[in-house]
C-alpha cells in the first residue's frame, strides 16, 4: 500500500489512515449506490405515471402561473420538469451526503486513532522494555527487565512472552559466563602462584646450575604472562558487574597518578609522555577508573615507534552535554580504520602481536571498554594522521 511506503509515519498513524481510507471508500460506495437507486426510482416513477402521455391520451397542463400546455408542448414541459427535479434531487443528495460523509469520517478517524492507540499499547510496552534493555549496560543488569504483560492470550501477549523468555535466557547466559570467568580465574591463580614460588626456590638454590637458572627465568616469564592474563580476566569480570558503591573521582588526578606510575615504563621504551590534566569530575569505582586510564596509557607506550621519537599525549577535560573525556593519543604504526573495532575484542591483537609470545594478554582495551560501559560511558578509537591511534573514553559528568 502507498501508506506503508510513506516515511516517518508511526504504526498508529498508518493504522488510523488505513481506517479512515477504508471508511471513506465504504462511504463513497454507499453514496454512489444510493444515488444510482434514487435515480433509477425517480426515472421509474416518472415512467409509470407519465410514460403514456402524448401517444393516445390528450393531456393538458395548467401551471401555477396560468400557462396552459397541451399536446407535444405538455410532454416537453413535463420532461423539463423531470430533468430539473432530478438535478435538484441529485445535487441535494450528493452535497448533503458528502457533508455527512466528511463529518462522520472525521469522527471515524478520531475513533480509529483512539482504538489504534489502545490496540498498540501492549506493543508500546514491548518497545519501551526493549529500548531500556538496549540503552542499559550489562553491568547495570539491563537484562533483568521483563515486560510481564497481562491480558488475554492473543498475538500481542504471545510476542511479549516470547520476548521475556528470550531475555531471560540471555540473562542466565551472561550471568553464567561471568561466574565461569571469575571462578576459573580464581582457581587458576593459586597454582600459578605456587608454580612461581617453586621455580624461584629452585633458581636460588646454591647447587643450581646456569642452565637451571636460565630455564627458571623462562618459566618465570611465562608464569608472569599467565598471571597477567588471569588478573585481566578477573578485572574484566569485575568491570562487567554493576558498580554499587560510587564515589566522586576527578579524572585529572587519575591521569596524573597513572602518568607517574608509567614513567619508568615510558623511559625504558624511549617514549615521551605529555600530560594535560584538566578538571573532569565523574563518579564510580576509583580503582577501575585508574585501570581504564592505565591501560590506555600503557597501550600507547607499548605500541609506539620504538626509535626514541615517539610520544603519548594524555588529556582529561570536561566535554559538553554532561560528559567528561580522557583522550590518549600516540605515535606509532599506521592502523587501518576497519581494524580498530577488533582492538576492543578480548584476545585480539594486530600484526605480529597476535603471537602467543606477546607481552600483553590482549585484554587491555577490552577492560577499558567494559569499565567505561559499567560507568555509563563508552570508549572509541580512530587512526591518528601520521600513524598511531587516538583513544577517547567518555564518562558521565558528576554533579559538583
Amino acid at each position: 500500500m502507498i501508506i506503508d511506503r510513506l516515511p516517518g509515519l508511526t504504526l498508529r498513524t498508518r493504522l488510523t489512515l488505513v481506517y479512515g481510507a477504508l471508511f471513506l471508500a465504504a462511504g463513497l460506495t454507499l453514496l454512489g449506490v444510493t444515488y444510482l437507486l434514487f435515480d433509477q426510482q425517480l426515472v421509474q416513477s416518472f415512467a409509470d405515471r407519465y410514460g403514456g402521455l402524448g401517444s393516445e391520451r390528450k393531456v393538458v397542463f395548467i401551471t401555477s402561473k396560468g400557462h396552459v400546455f397541451t399536446g407535444p408542448e405538455a410532454v416537453q414541459w413535463l420532461q423539463r420538469q423531470e430533468e430539473a427535479l432530478r438535478a435538484a434531487a441529485t445535487t441535494s443528495l450528493l452535497t448533503q451526503g458528502a457533508v455527512a460523509l466528511v463529518a462522520v469520517g472525521s469522527v471515524a478517524v478520531g475513533l480509529g486513532w483512539v482504538v489504534a492507540g489502545r490496540v498498540l499499547a501492549p506493543l508500546r510496552r514491548v518497545t519501551e522494555t526493549a529500548r531500556r534493555i538496549a540503552v542499559t549496560t550489562v553491568a547495570d543488569h539491563g537484562l533483568h527487565a521483563r515486560i510481564a504483560l497481562r491480558g488475554p492470550e492473543d498475538e500481542v501477549k504471545e510476542l511479549a512472552d516470547a520476548f521475556d523468555t528470550m531475555v531471560e535466557r540471555l540473562d542466565h547466559s551472561f550471568d553464567g559466563q561471568r561466574r565461569f570467568v571469575a571462578n576459573a580465574s580464581h582457581e587458576l591463580r593459586t597454582p600459578l602462584t605456587l608454580n612461581r614460588a617453586l621455580v624461584e626456590l629452585a633458581m636460588h638454590r646454591r647447587a643450581a646450575s646456569s642452565d637451571v637458572k636460565q630455564l627458571g627465568e623462562s618459566l618465570l616469564e611465562i608464569n608472569a604472562r599467565h598471571e597477567q592474563l588471569i588478573s585481566g580476566l578477573l578485572l574484566l569480570a569485575r568491570a562487567e558487574h554493576e558498580i554499587a558503591d560510587r564515589s566522586p573521582v576527578d579524572m585529572a588526578d587519575v591521569v596524573s597518578h597513572v602518568i607517574a606510575q608509567t614513567a619508568q615504563q615510558a623511559e625504558q621504551a624511549k617514549v615521551t609522555v605529555h600530560e594535560s590534566a584538566g578538571h573532569a569530575p565523574t563518579s564510580g569505582d576509583a580503582l577501575l577508573l585508574e585501570r581504564l586510564v592505565h591501560n590506555l596509557v600503557e597501550n600507547g607506550i607499548r605500541h609506539n615507534t620504538g626509535d626514541g621519537t615517539g610520544w603519548v599525549r594524555v588529556v582529561s577535560r570536561t566535554a559538553s552535554e554532561g560528559y567528561v573525556e580522557v583522550e590518549v593519543s600516540n605515535t606509532g604504526p599506521a592502523v587501518p580504520p576497519y581494524d580498530i573495532p577488533e582492538l576492543f575484542t578480548p584476545f585480539r591483537r594486530l600484526g605480529a602481536d597476535r603471537l602467543v609470545t606477546s607481552k600483553s594478554a590482549g585484554l587491555g582495551l577490552s577492560i577499558v571498554r567494559s569499565v567505561a560501559r559499567a560507568h555509563g560511558g563508552d570508549v572509541t578509537g580512530c587512526p591518528r594522521g601520521g600513524g598511531g591511534l587516538v583513544m577517547t573514553a567518555v564518562l558521565p559528568r558528576a554533579r559538583e
